[in-house]
């Protein structure tokens, strides 16, 4: 499969810290991309790399299928830590400036100001701003050369819900109806859960996996352990009722990924099978304790 982005083996270290561990990361054109981990879990140091503002110790990043990103960073927007917007300038000339530093034509700044919800803004100062219209104007200035990815980190950190909801809307309307494809780091599963399609688990610089939203919230759901007299056999006759994915063993007993409603009818096909069964259990957890368990907490 092609991927617009994609790290092979990617590594940094600083000194005798390994702060980004041969990470693997495989992002799709059109993906919200959701890179989740604790703080200081090395988020921010795989975009700085992705961005050619630090270097690998070791690995190689592809963009459009290149290895090479400074080719590759004109198609890039990014909005990394704080926004560098000028306080004294209004948002059109913020805008303005910019187009001069980038060589591009300031035709685009009117569409941009309207696609991020700041075309009324006037001349009033971006200093002046609240935090969640800083982080707009941000992502304004990353969208002035047409960027095909944008990145990301911690957009929403700092906001007020207000704030949080704006740069959330204005992510979906441009992933949407642009095609622009984000990658965004965040410790914020519960705001990522509203707008990502693909996560990556990342703990201590390592990335422990890549999911789509909809994996992410089965595997947080539920999960059922029935204790029989033959596991084995047990497994064969579920995933008669069943995808076989969602069966797993474990010493007696038989794990299943959700399906909580078929609980009396998996009781009595093991039964009527001479099975023995002597205790079914139902669990449920959210996809942040799957999350928190995946970062070193325990289930």
């Amino acid at each position: 499969m092609d991927y617009i982005l994609e790290t092979r083996q990617l590594t940094k270290s600083f000194g005798n810290k390994i702060a980004v561990d041969h990470v693997d990361m495989h992002v799709k054109k059109g993906d919200i991309y959701g890179l989740i981990g604790k703080n200081g879990a090395g988020k921010t140091t795989i975009m700085r790399m992705m961005l050619s503002l630090c270097f690998p110790t070791s690995g190689e990043i592809y963009m459009f299928g290149e290895n090479s990103v400074a080719k590759s960073n004109i198609r890039i927007g990014s909005l990394i830590e704080a926004p560098g917007i000028y306080k004294n300038y209004s948002a059109y000339d913020n805008l303005k400036a910019f187009c001069v530093l980038y060589g591009i034509d300031d035709s685009v700044i009117e569409p941009v100001l309207r696609i991020v919800g700041l075309a009324d803004t006037g001349a009033k100062k971006a200093g002046q701003f609240s935090l969640g219209m800083k982080q707009r104007l941000g992502i304004a200035i990353s969208l002035l050369a047409e960027p095909e990815i944008i990145i990301l980190d911690e957009p929403v950190n700092g906001l007020d819900p207000a704030g949080i909801k704006d740069v959330r809307d204005l992510i979906i309307k441009l992933n949407r109806e642009k095609g622009v494809t984000f990658i965004i780091s965040s410790h914020l599963l519960d705001e990522l859960a509203k707008m990502v399609t693909k996560y990556g688990i990342i703990h201590n610089g390592r990335l422990m996996e890549e999911l789509d939203a909809e994996e992410l919230e089965r595997r947080g759901r539920h999960q059922m352990f029935i204790t029989t007299s033959d596991p084995q056999k047990s497994a064969n006759l579920l995933s008669q009722l069943i995808p076989p994915q969602d069966i797993s063993i474990d010493n007696n007993r038989v794990i299943i990924e959700a399906h909580f409603e078929n609980s009396a009818q998996f009781n009595k096909l093991l039964v009527e099978n001479g099975i023995w069964v002597s205790s079914l259990e139902l669990k449920s957890e959210s996809a942040e304790d799957y999350f928190m368990y995946m970062t070193g907490g325990t289930r």
